[in-house]
């Protein structure tokens, strides 16, 4: 979006100077009506529009006459008519303006030189209008259509680029041929963002609102859009779920309002999209190419999400992706890089020899169990792991055919795993056309999107496998038993019941699988499809331009279909094998339309109304079907060669969301500004009798940089406070059919032979009284910027209470069909602080510091649960691995969500754990579950994101930091691992366990409840570093006109951390052997012809 608006403004600007002012303008327009007035009360009347004239009173009359009568005029031609008459020139920088008498320019003496050049953006596009003078003169000129100049200085003269949206560029005077390439002003992508339905200059925002532009220079490996917000934006947290490649990620905003679904809203292109997505597809985020992406807006208070309602609780991410250009000439882009990633920390384990001396203590050597130790010295994370090559390649072609803006877009990824097995692949493509019509009264946009991407996904099991399996045993046996059996890997054997004389082994179900086997045996894999489409039409209307209808229609089609197969020779499915699909169809249909009105009334009032209706259409539909098989020599003949465990599942949902929403902008004095929005949604999901919910929001601003006793204020460029309250809602978690009676046919071995071929239908479970979830928040805010916006700040204090909580609840017997019902259940509240500061910490000709960082503190409290008679009520979540069915963590009223609910260890004088020794915290003498308490979280009390560019020359070096404090974890890992009683190092059914060596100072024995101590929930606090990347970018390969930038990129360059585990970073608080995160080093070059 941003740079489509540069070209905008280039054109506008070359068609001023043509006007034959010799210094460009900004193309502002301005409203200024006066009868008779001195050129002094012109002026006057300028400042109260903001802006700063510097003028000497002895080269202007201040007394001349001048009316005027201008609407929405443009301010080059507006100062024209001031100075009409009079010897000065204007200049125009943002809300500067500069006049200067003219001065004849006298014939060039013998050392003059004529300076020819072209000036270039980085992407090697001709830049029209751009200034060009000699420092200190008013002697300049402008580029022309094709981002040529030409004009007459001295030698030792310092000529001067200057160009809006670009840093300004200084270089001497010289006969040669400049070539010249601006860079861009990353500081005013801010100026203009998109918001829910519209746009708005950020300086007229009244919520609280962050945009970000993806930054080239400083970015790791990215393969999802989201990759590029983490630790950026205040309050939003990004965690990646692993290392697998492709992988989703885990994205909130203030933490999130809900029991239910915390994940944000997301809007790609005005399209509102859906988050349940399909095989192989992990999010809405993941079906865009990130180099498509112009910028990302997020809306993070009610006063901005509410205009989208009933689904906003979460905040909003709005996508903008790349348009096509409005200059005529055509641009190519390359852009690709390859990397390499590595396992980056292990977890230190016995290794064969250790293992054998461990047994040897324990049992003796002369025991049954020593001699069933192997000889090997087998690592068996060694054996998983691996170096993985990845890649990346983007072509964009873009530029404009007879008034035809288009930009077409292809791209490639592929991402090996550092698991063995596991990969990613992707392609992409994307077209956009932007045209304007009618004389610019119609504008189109029309955006075309498709991607089609690959998994394969290894079994997760192998992480924790490869810890606990026996490192004396190979990996392959060769005995021809284990080869008929196994495929030749060693396994652990158990009792064999398949009734098959030719197979003669059968696994041991309870033991460890051999991951090398589990790997190579399963082939789990998934493709995806997407495609998303929308077309836009903003039309203004001609006998009245205030006016202007918007019509979007919009599509995302998605397909998903995943085959797992795995060898009958598996441990996991041996001797049946599977063979299963699970496929997934979904559409989602917009069509959103409003009407905008936009006036500016005697200067002092500016009305924005807005107000619209929106229709969606949800539908989904699916299949699940899968088998094993009996092998064709088994004994049974009527069994031989039949499927085994066969499922076969079909289903289908749709739903519709009903909209009509409205805002007002209202501004006066350009410094008081209210912003109030209304939405009315009506979903099919609900009872028809209270099926409408509405969202209402209203926010106050006051620009104080705009009020007398600041305007005078040199340094302070903006300096605004913002206050806000609506409220918002969540239906996610409600189901398409909750409300009423609705049932389900039996299937596959749950027909009852009572009539005809015994088919019936069951009835589910119903709630008619289901409501959305409804959050109430209030923030205030402060935006603050100095030196011409070199530095911005903002801060931001806010409130969010979340009431009729969603959740699946247990209902008494009798009572509905079935023992869980989805129910509004509670009340949950967040409060929060969030605080960021950015600029140009060193701003030379030569060398450039960019320097932004970021703080959010955030804190959650289940304020009520309507359900549950007892006082210490609970919900039990959080599944571990000891056991069945334990649990570690609750949902209870006065915690936060997701409290850890452990027992309270007990230490010996040396502060050595007693094994299943715990405080009695309610005093009756007894440890009991009523004994175990709440203990930490694992959300982050304090989230921090710092980033750094330094530009010096051509040379870039940029890297990025992320730290999170007072973040929580129960290490699983360690409370399966460390029982160290003979049952567990060698079970009754005959298989060895290996160990952790920091876990094996516990002596544990796997006496009652060890695994649910406290001292499993450790303090996962960490500082890390996301990548650092140097970079250097050129305008000229072998002398041919090709800029770009090469540049090496590492990521996940360290951690600094005192958690036990792997890595601290761990979504939903339980470390379960997740994939590790590898570190990545990878080099990359973009194009630009």
């Amino acid at each position: 979006m941003f740079s489509s608006q540069r070209r905008k403004w280039s054109i506008l600007l070359a068609m001023c100077v043509m006007l034959a002012l010799p210094f460009s303008s900004e193309a502002q327009k301005v409203s200024l009506k006066l009868k008779d007035a001195t050129v002094q009360q012109d002026i006057q009347s300028l400042q109260q529009q903001g802006y700063s004239i510097s003028v000497k009173l002895s080269d202007v009359n201040m007394d001349a006459a001048v009316s005027i009568d201008a609407k929405d005029e443009e301010l080059s031609s507006v100062l024209g008519k001031i100075f009409a008459g009079q010897n000065v020139t204007t200049s125009v920088d943002g809300k500067s303006i500069i006049v200067t008498k003219r001065e004849a320019v006298a014939a060039a003496p013998a050392s003059s030189v004529t300076v020819t050049g072209q000036v270039k953006d980085s992407a090697g596009n001709p830049l029209i209008g751009v200034t060009v003078w000699v420092e200190g003169t008013t002697n300049g000129t402008t580029t022309d259509f094709d981002g040529n100049f030409q004009l007459t200085a001295n030698k030792g003269d310092v000529i001067v680029i200057s160009f809006i949206g670009y840093q300004t560029q200084e270089l001497p005077a010289s006969n040669q041929l400049m070539e010249v390439v601006l860079k861009d002003d990353s500081e005013l992508m801010d100026e203009v963002v998109v918001i829910g339905y519209g746009v708005a200059k950020k300086n007229d925002l009244t919520g609280s609102v962050t945009a970000m532009k993806p930054d080239e220079m400083n970015r790791g490996l990215v393969t999802n859009a989201q990759d590029m917000m983490q630790g950026k934006i205040a309050g939003v947290s990004v965690v990646s779920q692993g290392g697998t490649p492709g992988g989703s990620s885990t994205i909130r905003i203030r933490g999130g309002a809900s029991l239910n679904n915390n994940d944000p809203l997301i809007v790609i292109d005005g399209l509102a999209m859906d988050n349940n997505g399909v095989q192989g597809l992990s999010n809405p985020l993941a079906m865009v190419n990130p180099n498509d992406i112009e910028s990302f807006t997020v809306l993070k208070d009610a006063s901005a999400t509410a205009i989208y309602g009933s689904r906003a609780s979460n905040g909003v991410i709005v996508i903008t992706t790349k348009k096509g250009s409005k200059t005529g000439k055509m641009k190519f882009t390359y852009s690709g890089n390859a990397s390499m990633s590595f396992i980056k920390e292990k977890l230190e384990v016995m290794n064969g020899d250790e293992y054998r001396n461990f047994i040897a203590n324990i049992y003796g050597e002369e025991s049954e169990q020593y001699g069933k130790l192997g000889q090997a010295n087998t690592d068996w994370q060694d054996q998983i792991y691996r170096e993985a090559f990845g890649t990346d390649h983007n072509i964009t072609a873009s530029g404009n055919i007879k008034g035809m803006p288009f930009r077409v877009s292809l791209g490639y990824t592929k991402q090996d795993g550092i698991i063995k097995t596991s990969s990613f692949e992707r392609y992409t493509a994307a077209v956009n056309f932007s045209p304007s019509l009618l004389d610019d009264h119609l504008k189109v946009n029309a955006n075309l999107k498709g991607m089609i991407a690959k998994n394969r996904y290894a079994d997760g099991g192998v992480v924790g496998n490869a810890l606990t399996f026996d490192p004396t045993q190979s990996v392959y046996n060769d005995d021809p038993d284990y080869v008929t059996s196994f495929g030749g890997y060693f396994q652990w054997l158990g009792k064999n019941e398949y009734g098959d004389s030719t197979w003669p082994l059968a696994y041991n179900s309870l033991a460890q699988q051999n991951p090398v086997a589990t790997l190579d045996y399963q082939n789990n894999r998934a493709t995806s499809k997407s495609l998303i489409g929308n077309l836009e039409l903003d039309y203004k209307f001609h006998f009245l331009p205030e006016l202007r209808f918007h019509i979007n229609g919009g599509m995302d089609l998605s397909t998903g279909k995943q085959n797992n197969d795995i060898d009958p020779r598996s441990a996991s499915n041996n001797y049946y094998g599977w063979h299963g699909v699970d496929e997934t169809d979904k559409y989602n249909l917009l069509l959103t339309s409003y009407l905008q009105y936009t006036k500016d009334f005697d200067e002092n009032h500016f009305f924005d109304v807005m107000g619209g209706y929106e229709w969606q259409h949800f539908h989904r539909e699916g299949t699940n079907i899968g088998s094993g098989f009996y092998q064709s020599t088994h004994s049974d003949p009527e069994k031989a060669g039949q499927a085994y465990n066969e499922t076969n599942k079909e289903w289908a949902n749709e739903s519709y969301l009903v909209s009509f929403f409205g805002r007002l902008n209202y501004t006066l004095l350009n410094r008081y500004m209210l912003t109030a929005t209304f939405r009315a949604d009506g979903s099919s999901k609900l009872n028809p009798d209270d099926r409408w919910g509405y969202f209402p929001s209203v926010a106050l601003a006051w620009k104080i940089n705009e009020e007398n006793f600041v305007k005078n204020i040199d340094w302070i460029s903006d300096w605004k406070l913002r206050l806000g309250y609506g409220i918002t809602g969540q239906q996610e978690g409600i189901g398409e059919y909750s409300y009423f009676n609705s049932f389900t046919t039996n299937r596959e071995h749950a027909f009852y032979p009572i009539i005809g071929d015994g088919t019936l239908s069951r009835p589910n479970e119903y709630n008619k009284t289901l409501t959305w979830e409804k959050t109430t928040t209030w923030n205030a805010g402060m935006d603050f910027s100095v030196l011409n916006g070199r530095f911005n700040a903002a801060v931001d204090v806010y409130k969010r209470s979340t009431k009729d909580l969603l959740q699946y609840v247990t209902v008494s017997a009798g009572s509905n069909f079935k023992n869980t019902v989805p129910s509004n259940i509670g009340k949950l509240e967040n409060i929060g602080v969030e605080f960021s500061i950015g600029g140009k910490v060193i701003q030379t000709k030569d060398f450039i510091w960019d320097l932004n960082y970021n703080l959010a503190w955030n804190d959650n409290e289940i304020k009520e649960l309507t359900v549950g008679a007892a006082k210490d009520f609970y919900f039990p979540k959080g599944g571990i691995s000891n056991g069945t069915g334990n649990t570690c963590q609750a949902l209870a009223v006065g915690h936060p969500m997701y409290s850890f609910l452990v027992y309270q260890q007990v230490y010996d004088q040396n502060g050595k754990p007693l094994e299943n020794t715990y405080v009695d915290r309610n005093g009756d003498g007894i440890i009991s579950d009523k004994d175990r308490y709440y203990y930490k979280k694992p959300a982050a009390d304090i989230l921090m994101g710092l980033s750094s560019k330094m530009i010096y020359k051509n040379w870039d070096l940029s890297f990025s930091l992320r730290a999170s404090l007072n973040n929580y974890v129960f290490n699983d890992v360690e409370s399966n691992n460390c029982n160290q009683g003979k049952a567990a190092i060698y079970a009754q059914s005959g298989f060895f366990s290996n160990f952790v060596k920091r876990h094996l100072n516990s002596g544990f024995q796997g006496v009652g409840n060890y695994y649910l101590s406290d001292m499993f929930v450790q303090n996962a606090s960490f500082l890390k570093c996301d990548n650092i990347t140097l970079g250097y970018s050129f305008d000229k390969i072998f002398g041919y006109p090709i800029g770009g930038r090469i540049y090496g990129t590492v990521q996940n360059v360290f951690t600094i951390t005192n958690y036990k585990g792997l890595d601290p970073e761990v979504d939903g608080g339980i470390d379960n052997n997740i994939y590790p995160r590898p570190m990545v080093t990878m080099v990359g070059l973009s194009l630009n012809f």
